[in-house]
This record gives structure tokens, C-alpha cells and sequence, in this order.
């Protein structure tokens, strides 16, 4: 199998051993699961069945970022305790991904149940010199880490246009660099606090992510996933503060999935653009919509229209009007072994059906039941 790796910036040779490791990064459950969440995480669902098909235990670790400020924010415009809001969310994200047939993560550990396991990953940071304390924050010195920027190839100035749109606070006086990132800060008042060493407080963003990949996985893991909008400054920080913290490389092989647009903007929740999935359910089976999401690759931004699930609706009618049989198998396996190329597996698929043979194993390869 071959796999694009952001951080090589090339398709490569995807070499792991019989059991596989992976972390995605989950949600921050404040609102809905969309279009854009199943489009990341189905990546990773395929990528597991073929693995599994060639013979491989996986364990996927997929985090709940259960205190961040989205959430808090979210939380206090409802008026709502944040971990009601999170449960709510949470689970309406599981039984939308339990109905497009995700197969179940092997964890799925909130960022409050690691607070002991993100104290003591900072000291450790603390302690390799690669974290200061300023302003009742403690923060990571960017400078200290030579390697910072290998995950995503940016330049300085990139690095702080993004860190700004995405929460990084560049401007904060108490940071030596604006790059630098927190790892433990105050709350306010209304917040989750937490006693340690360095002041009552909650962690950063960064920090809960390599704090439960090392508690659930160990010190190097063989892949990590995300949409493409993590690679910074989330994923970038996340390989910082873990090689400082082990002096082991975090990640062998770095997978991103495309982002999903509506309108030709990308679908976020920050800007309210979203298609949810527990509403697309309402209409549509479940295995249609993961036809229409499967027709899209995942390194190419795609835009979601009405039509696709038409189209999609037509493409499953089709196959299971072509029957049981192993049609198409070989070839849907060499297309997810070249870069999980899915548009062409579901290509390859539809060939078969039109010279009449049954395709219901390459089908379930896809994650597609085709009983009705």
C-alpha cells in the first residue's frame, strides 16, 4: 500500500507491522456531525477494512476534545454545563457514524479524562528545557525545536496568519515568540479549572491530543489523521511538544483528508455552511451517502451538491441489482492500495455491474452493504 505523507509531501510506501496503530483526531462536540466530519472520517474507516483485508489488527484511537474554548463558548451562549453539551453532541456523532457504517474506534478517550496524563506530559516538556512558565501560563518555546515547521512546510509568516485564524492568540504579552503555544493557561471564571503545579487552569488545544496518543498508543504511532485545516498549527504543535517531551519521532506516516465546501467555501462550523449527516439520514440511506462521499478523493477539495445523491442513489441500486459475487475485488483492492484511490475503486465496481456480475464483496470492501 501506498500513501500520500503531508509531511514528506509524497505518496510513499505505507510499511507497518501486523498490528497498526492510528489516532484521528475527533470532534469538539458542540454541534452537529456534517458532511465535512464524515468526509474525514470515512478516509480512515476504508483505510482500516483494507488493512484488516490484508490481514492487519488495527487500534484507532479517536479522541473527544470534551474542554476547548468552541465548546465553552458554545456552552455558555446555551446556558448549559459543557459536559452535557458534549455528551449530547457526543453521541448523536456516534450514532451518526454507527449509521454510515463506521467501524467502532478501539477508544474514543475525552480530553477530561487525560488531565493527570497533561500535567505530567508537561513537566516532562518543562523538564527537556522546551516549555517556560509566563503569566500563569506555561508555553512551548517554538525556538528550542529545530524541527518545528517539518509537518507542514510552512514559512514564518504563513505560520502566523494561520495560528491567528485558528486560536493561537499571536498576540499574547506573555509569549516570548508569537508562535509559541500554550500548554496550561487560567480559567475564567465560568470555566473548568484544574490544581497544578503551575496554577489552577485548564490545558491548551495542542497538548490533550499528545497526551492521550501516548497514553493509549505509546511514544511513536504509525499514522495520524485529520482533516486538512489540523495540519496547523495543531499537528505541527502536536509533533513539537511530543518528540520534546519522548525524544522519540511521534509519527510515522501523516494522512490528511481534503476539506469539504458548500458553495465553493469551505463547510465549517465556525461559518454555519453545514450539511449534517443526521439530516441527510432523514432522506437518504446510509449507504447511499457513503457512495456519495466515496465518489470524492480524499486529498482533492470537493464541493457537496444536491445532485450527488442522486447519482449516488442510482450507483447502490445498481449494485445490488448485479447480485452476490466477488466481481471487481482484485481491482478495488489495487485502487485502495494506490493512495486509496475510491473514485476509481467505485469505477471499477460500476464496470463490473455493467457486464452483469455480482459485486457484493467488493462492495462491503468499500463499507457498502448491499442488502437492502
Amino acid at each position: 500500500m501506498r500513501l500520500y505523507d503531508t509531511s514528506r509531501q509524497d505518496v510513499v510506501d505505507f510499511e507497518v507491522g501486523p498490528l497498526v496503530t492510528m489516532y484521528t483526531c475527533g470532534i469538539t462536540p458542540y454541534d452537529a456531525t456534517h458532511v465535512g466530519h464524515a468526509s474525514t472520517y470515512l478516509v480512515y474507516d476504508v483505510l482500516q477494512r483494507r488493512l484488516a483485508d490484508l490481514g492487519h489488527r488495527i487500534r484507532l484511537v479517536r479522541n473527544i476534545t470534551d474542554v476547548d474554548d468552541p465548546l465553552l463558548t458554545k456552552a455558555r451562549e446555551l446556558g448549559v454545563h459543557y459536559l452535557d453539551l458534549a455528551a449530547a453532541e457526543t453521541a448523536r456523532f456516534q450514532s451518526d457514524m454507527e449509521a454510515l457504517g463506521l467501524l467502532p474506534a478501539a477508544v474514543e478517550p475525552r480530553a477530561t479524562s487525560a488531565i493527570a496524563d497533561i500535567r505530567g506530559f508537561i513537566g516532562m516538556v518543562l523538564d527537556t528545557g522546551h516549555a517556560y512558565e509566563a503569566g500563569g501560563s506555561v508555553y512551548f518555546d517554538v525556538s528550542s525545536f529545530g524541527r518545528f515547521g517539518r509537518v507542514s512546510h510552512l514559512g514564518p509568516d504563513e505560520m502566523l496568519a494561520l495560528a491567528a485564524e485558528r486560536g493561537g492568540n499571536v498576540e499574547d504579552p506573555h509569549k516570548a515568540n508569537p508562535l509559541d503555544f500554550v500548554l496550561w493557561q487560567p480559567s475564567q471564571g465560568d470555566e473548568p479549572t484544574w490544581e497544578s503545579l503551575w496554577g489552577p487552569g485548564r490545558p491548551g488545544w495542542h497538548i490533550e491530543c499528545s497526551a492521550l496518543a501516548l497514553r493509549e498508543l505509546g511514544t511513536t504511532i504509525d499514522l495520524h489523521g485529520g482533516g486538512t485545516d489540523l495540519v496547523f498549527p495543531h499537528h505541527e504543535c502536536e509533533a513539537a511538544q511530543s518528540e520534546a517531551a519522548t525524544g522519540e519521532p511521534f509519527v510515522r506516516h501523516w494522512v490528511h483528508a481534503s476539506m469539504v465546501r458548500l458553495g465553493g467555501v469551505k463547510m465549517s462550523k465556525s461559518l454555519g455552511n453545514l450539511v449534517f449527516i443526521s439530516d441527510l439520514l432523514k432522506e437518504h440511506e446510509p449507504a447511499a451517502i457513503r457512495l456519495a462521499i466515496s465518489a470524492q478523493h480524499y486529498r482533492r477539495e470537493w464541493d457537496w451538491t444536491d445532485d450527488l445523491m442522486a447519482a449516488a442513489t442510482a450507483r447502490l441500486d445498481a449494485w445490488r441489482g448485479a447480485g452476490p459475487g466477488d466481481a471487481a475485488l482484485a481491482d478495488v483492492r489495487a485502487c485502495l492500495d494506490d493512495d486509496l484511490d475510491t473514485p476509481s475503486a467505485l469505477a471499477a465496481v460500476d464496470a463490473a455491474v455493467d457486464s452483469g456480475r455480482g459485486v457484493s464483496a467488493a462492495a462491503a470492501l468499500l463499507g457498502v452493504d448491499l442488502d437492502p
